[in-house]
């Protein structure tokens, strides 16, 4: 039996799952790969690719040293994502106490783009200036972890900022305009018409005494933000999604408009067969986001941190909330706010109320 890694070339294993390189080589093709992530990847290919073509699943545990449960997994896996999604997960950088303030550093990013022929020690003085201290070497890490560590790294982001901002396009804006993570900037999502697109996601809000855990389901409108929520307790589940959007569909129909798109994560409580049954039967699409890319649904996972910042956070140190009808009635009350009333300062709206982009589309 052959086995393939990604580039097709052939590979041998031992008894415990190692690749034996040809000790006869001819000429190289290739470079071999060789980090962890990639040789733990082809091994894991391997086992699901000998289990799918030898049907045997046990045989295939004894010759890789796998448990039976965990090849299992990795089929399942990969009928769902596809080899790719084979791949280790990386693992996130720690949160440690002596960080560097997240004030600190938008205020540092925004002195870089706005000022971008200064060096570490102006950026260093300038930060000291408004209370906080600093060293130039500092500086210079954190402009080398975001990708502004040269001038020209800062002059391109100028050069992008101004081409969003005013239009003006630059031989720098042309160069970076085909590697967007030259800058500070990313993609953003945009939908052509309201309820067009409907990010969806759920967010733990926490424990209470008296109720156990409690979550939030959130649908957000990508075209002008307008959000809907609702505090369930407990973890969702499919059941329980596939009736949220039974919810957000009948608010929007009394706003005028259907749901042509639902985007999601792959959370379990979104791939459930209840949910896409349902999602089916309403004529609704179902676009799920690429694995461990939250990024891609950008719209809901920023609502999510601002509805923490501005409602959450002080409502709990304000009173005790002891009930989910308390927390939906919280719910309600800063979302009145939030659609009609707050300005929203992103990119894309500019000062303007979700409200009122849905009016101007009227």
């Amino acid at each position: 039996m052959r086995y393939l890694d990604l580039t097709g070339h052939e590979l041998r294993f031992h008894l415990f799952g190692g690749p034996v390189m040809d000790p006869v080589v001819s000429r190289l093709q290739e470079a071999i790969t060789v980090t962890p992530v990639d040789i733990v990847h082809q091994r894991r290919v391997a086992a699901v690719t000998h289990a799918v073509e030898g049907g045997n699943v046990s045989e295939t545990s004894r010759i890789f040293g796998v448990s039976r449960k965990t090849i299992h997994q990795w089929k399942k896996t990969a009928a769902t994502y596809g080899m790719e999604g084979l791949r280790p997960k990386e693992r996130r950088p720690p949160q440690m106490p002596n960080a560097t303030p997240t004030w600190v550093i938008d205020k540092l990013v925004q002195l870089a783009v706005l000022y971008p022929t200064r060096g570490a020690r102006w950026y260093a003085s300038e930060l000291g200036a408004g209370g906080y201290d600093i060293s130039k070497s500092g500086i210079q890490n954190l402009l080398n972890r975001h990708g502004l560590g040269t001038r020209n790294q800062r002059v391109a982001a100028a050069a992008q900022l101004a081409l969003f901002s005013s239009g003006l396009v630059t031989d720098a804006a042309i160069d970076t305009l085909e590697d967007r993570h030259a800058g500070p900037f990313g993609f953003c999502l945009w939908a052509g018409a309201p309820a067009a697109v409907v990010g969806m996601d759920c967010f733990y809000i926490g424990k209470l005494k008296g109720v156990g855990e409690v979550w939030q389901l959130t649908a957000v409108d990508t075209r002008t933000r307008i959000a809907d929520v609702q505090i369930i307790r407990g973890r969702p589940t499919a059941v329980v999604t596939a009736r949220f959007v039974d919810l957000v569909r009948r608010r929007w129909a009394k706003r005028g408009f259907d749901i042509d798109i639902v985007l999601t994560d792959n959370g379990g409580e979104f791939t459930g067969r209840r949910f896409i049954e349902h999602l089916e039967q309403l004529g609704i699409e179902h676009h799920r986001i690429p694995p461990r890319s939250p990024n891609h649904n950008a719209v809901v996972e920023r609502f999510h941190q601002t509805m923490l910042e501005e409602c959450w956070r002080p409502a709990f140190h304000r009173r005790l909330l002891a009930s989910i009808h308390q927390l939906q009635a919280q719910a309600n009350a800063w979302l009145g706010d939030y659609n009609t009333i707050r300005p929203n300062h992103g990119d894309w709206m500019a000062g303007r109320t979700p409200n009122q982009l849905l009016n101007n589309k009227r």
